[in-house]
C-alpha cells in the first residue's frame, strides 16, 4: 500500500468516477449524500441503522371543508339574496345562516378575477392583466397569460397541508398553446394543484355540447347540461375521498359557466318566470332598489343613478321589442334560478351527509359586474359583430327565432342591455368597466357555521377578491408556505377577512386596490376612488379590424379621472373631481406606483391586443371580431372570453 498512488494524469470524469468507485471497493463502506431532512440513521447493516420514516402531512386538527362557489357575469342587483327579482334559495339560506358582505370586489372580467382569486395576488403580478387566450394576451410579464409557478394558488396550498383538492366548472385560466391534449399540463387545473378537474379550460361554452375535459384529458360530453354534469362530479369526488379517507378534509372549488352566455337552460325553469319581467328594465331597478334598503345591503338613502343614455325607457319601447326583450330575461332568471338550484344540491349533500357544519363555504355571486356583451338589442345564435347588421336587423331576427332564446340553438344567447343595467342594481356601468363599481362590486356570501356567531349579518368592509384566500387560510389554521415544491414564493397580497366574521365593525385591513381592464381604470384608497373610462370600448373593435391596417396606439392621455368618495357616495353619483383635484392627483400617482408594483404597464386595450395580434400573426384582416374568438372554441382549444 506504501506504493500507492493516482496517476495525477486521469482527470476524465469517467475515469474518476471509476477510481472513486474502485477505492470504496477497497477501503469500506460508503453511502451516498442522503436527504437534508432525513432524521434516520444509515450504518453499513440494518442492525448499525435505524428507519425512519415521516410523519403523513395532515390538515391542523378540525380544519374545515372549503368551498368556493364563483358565479359568472351576474350583477350586484340580480340574485333575490341580495334584493334581486331572480329567486336563489339556495343563496338565501346560506346567508340568512352566515353573513352578507356588500362591499366585495372583483376585476370586472373573468379571467383575471379568476387568477386573483385563485393566487391571493391582484392579476397583473400573477401575468394575467388580460386573458391566458392567444388574441387576447400580449408577450410582457403582466400580459401574457402564464401564471408563474412562485404565485402559487389555493389548491396548491392546501394539498401540501393535507387537503383532497378538486375543481369543477369553468377555470379560464390555461393558455391556449397548453390546452391541447399534448400538454403541456402545468397549468391546467391538474397541475396546479387540484387532484381532479371536470370543466372546460376556456372562458366560454356551449352548456349542451361543452368543450369538455376531466383531469389531464378532452371528453365526449353526455348530452345533459354541463351544469347538472359538473354537480355530479363534484359530489362523486366528496363521496370517493371521503369512502377512502372518513374525515379528511377536502377544498371544492365550483365555477359554472353560468351564468355567461350562453344563456340555455330547459324551458321549465325559464318558463316559471313567464311575464315576470313584462313591466320591464326600469320597474326591475326600482323594485330591486326597495328590496336591497330592507334587507340592509345599501344604504338606506340610495339613490338610483340615471338610465344610461345608451337604453331607451322601456314605456318606449314597441310591443316587439317588449315580446324579445322579456324572453331574453325570463331565460336568464331560470338559468340563474337553476344554478341555484344546482348548488343546492351540493350543500344538501354535505348536509346529508353530516360534514355541512365544519364547512367553510364563500360563495361570490358573479366574477364581474351584468354583461353588456348582448348588445342593445340581444343575441341569439346571429353573429353580434357581423359586419352590416344593424340593430334592427337583428331584433327582426331575434323575434323570427324567440323560441331559440334559452335553447341549445341558441349558440350566443346573452340579453339585451337594458337587462344588464337592471340587474346591476344601484350601480352604473357593467362588465369590463373596471373603473365603475358596477363592473366591480359583486355579493359575497360567507357561512360556516363552527366559526361565525352571527347568523344573517351584514358586513360592509371593502374587499377585494384576493383577499378570500387569505381568509381561507386563517380559518383553516394554515399559514402561507414560503416554497412549493421548492420554488420560492412570491408575497400574497390579499388581506383576510377573519376579524370580521365576528365583529361587524372591525377595520378592514384592504386599504390599497387598483383596478384596470382593457383602459379602464381605478384606484381606490381608504374609502377615495379615483376612476378613468377608456374610449373606444370593445364594441369600437370592429371598426379597427375593418381598416385592413395596423392602428396607431391607444392614446390614454385624452381619458378623463374621476373622483369619489365611496364613504358618502357608494354607487358614484357625485363627481369629486373639480372639488378636490389635489386628491385626485395623489390616487393618480398611486395608480402609477400601483401599476409598476403589479407589472401593469405597457396599458394595453382591446384595439390594441387585436389589431396588433392580427398584424403580427398574419390573420386574415377581413375576418370580424367574433369570427377571431371563435377561433379558440375548436375542441382542444380554450375559448375566449
Amino acid at each position: 500500500m506504501k506504493n500507492f498512488k493516482i496517476n495525477s494524469k486521469f482527470k476524465s470524469p469517467q475515469k474518476g468516477l471509476l477510481i472513486t468507485a474502485l477505492l470504496v471497493a477497497q477501503f469500506g463502506f460508503a453511502q451516498s449524500k442522503t436527504d437534508a431532512n432525513y432524521k434516520g440513521v444509515i450504518g453499513k447493516t440494518l442492525a448499525e441503522s435505524k428507519e425512519y420514516w415521516p410523519e403523513p402531512v395532515k390538515a391542523p386538527a378540525g380544519a374545515p371543508n372549503i368551498v368556493w362557489i364563483l358565479l359568472d357575469d351576474v350583477g350586484f342587483g340580480a340574485s333575490s339574496a341580495f334584493g334581486g327579482l331572480i329567486q336563489t334559495p339556495t343563496f338565501e339560506a346560506l346567508a340568512n345562516n352566515g353573513l352578507r358582505y356588500t362591499n366585495f370586489h372583483t376585476t370586472a372580467i373573468c379571467a383575471p378575477t379568476r387568477a386573483a382569486l385563485l393566487t391571493g395576488r391582484n392579476s397583473g403580478r400573477v401575468h394575467v392583466s388580460g386573458f391566458s387566450h392567444t388574441v387576447l394576451s400580449a408577450g410582457f410579464p403582466g400580459w401574457d397569460g402564464k401564471i408563474p409557478a412562485d404565485k402559487g394558488t389555493i389548491a396548491e396550498i392546501l394539498r401540501e397541508n393535507g387537503y383532497n383538492t378538486f375543481a369543477v366548472g369553468k377555470y379560464g385560466v390555461t393558455p391556449d398553446e397548453d390546452a391541447t391534449d399534448a400538454g403541456p399540463f402545468d397549468r391546467w387545473p391538474t397541475g396546479k394543484g387540484f387532484d381532479h378537474f371536470f370543466g372546460f379550460l376556456g372562458s366560454q361554452t356551449d352548456q349542451y355540447n361543452p368543450d369538455l375535459v376531466e383531469d389531464q384529458a378532452h371528453v365526449k360530453p353526455d348530452g345533459r347540461h354541463l351544469t347538472d354534469q359538473i354537480t355530479d362530479k363534484a359530489i362523486g369526488y366528496i363521496q370517493k375521498q371521503q369512502k377512502a379517507a372518513p374525515g379528511k378534509p377536502f377544498f371544492l372549488y365550483y365555477a359554472p359557466g353560468a351564468v355567461h352566455a350562453p344563456h340555455q337552460v330547459e324551458a321549465s325553469w325559464s318558463d316559471a318566470y313567464k311575464g315576470k319581467f313584462d313591466e320591464g328594465w326600469d320597474v326591475y331597478r326600482e323594485k330591486v332598489l326597495a328590496n336591497q334598503k330592507k334587507l340592509g345591503v345599501i344604504p338606506a338613502n340610495a339613490v338610483l343613478p340615471e338610465r344610461n343614455a345608451l337604453i331607451t325607457e322601456w314605456k318606449k319601447l314597441t310591443p316587439d321589442q317588449k315580446k324579445v326583450y322579456a324572453r331574453f330575461m325570463e331565460v336568464y332568471a331560470g338559468y340563474l334560478t337553476y344554478t341555484d338550484h344546482e348548488i343546492g344540491r351540493v350543500v344538501n349533500y354535505l348536509k346529508e351527509s353530516n360534514q355541512l357544519d365544519n364547512t367553510l363555504i364563500f360563495v361570490a355571486i358573479g366574477d364581474n359586474g351584468a354583461s353588456k356583451e348582448g348588445s342593445q338589442v340581444g343575441t341569439i345564435s346571429q353573429n353580434l359583430f357581423s359586419k352590416g347588421v344593424s340593430d334592427e336587423q337583428n331584433l327582426q331576427s331575434n323575434l323570427e327565432k324567440i323560441g331559440e332564446i334559452g335553447t341549445a340553438k341558441g349558440l350566443n344567447t346573452n340579453y339585451p342591455l337594458g337587462w344588464a343595467q337592471a340587474t346591476n342594481a344601484p350601480f352604473k356601468n357593467w362588465k369590463q368597466d373596471a373603473h365603475s363599481e358596477g363592473g366591480t362590486r359583486n355579493p359575497l356570501i360567507v357561512f360556516y357555521p363552527k366559526g361565525i356567531k352571527e347568523k344573517g349579518g351584514i358586513r360592509n368592509q371593502y374587499s377585494h377578491v384576493t383577499d378570500i384566500l387569505p381568509n381561507t387560510l386563517e380559518i383553516a389554521g394554515i399559514k402561507a408556505p414560503e416554497k412549493i415544491k421548492e420554488i420560492k414564493q412570491d408575497i400574497i397580497q390579499g388581506s383576510s377577512l377573519y376579524a370580521s366574521l365576528n365583529d361587524a365593525k372591525a377595520e378592514s385591513l384592504h386599504k390599497v386596490q387598483y383596478y384596470y381592464i382593457f383602459g379602464n381604470r381605478a384606484i381606490y384608497k381608504d374609502g377615495w376612488k379615483a376612476a378613468a373610462a377608456h374610449l373606444p370600448d370593445s364594441f369600437a373593435v370592429k371598426k379597427t379590424i375593418a381598416k385592413k391596417e395596423v392602428p396607431a396606439a391607444s392614446s390614454f392621455d385624452n381619458d378623463v379621472w374621476e373622483l369619489y368618495n365611496l364613504n358618502e357616495d357608494f354607487n358614484e353619483r357625485n363627481n369629486l373631481a373639480k372639488k378636490y383635484p389635489e386628491k385626485l392627483e395623489e390616487l393618480k400617482k398611486l395608480f402609477d406606483e400601483q401599476a409598476k408594483e403589479n407589472n401593469l404597464y405597457p396599458l394595453i386595450d382591446w384595439q390594441d391586443v387585436y389589431a396588433r395580434r392580427i398584424h403580427n400573426t398574419g390573420v386574415d384582416k377581413g375576418k370580424n371580431l367574433q369570427d377571431l374568438i371563435q377561433q379558440a372554441s375548436k375542441p382542444g382549444e380554450a375559448v375566449n372570453k
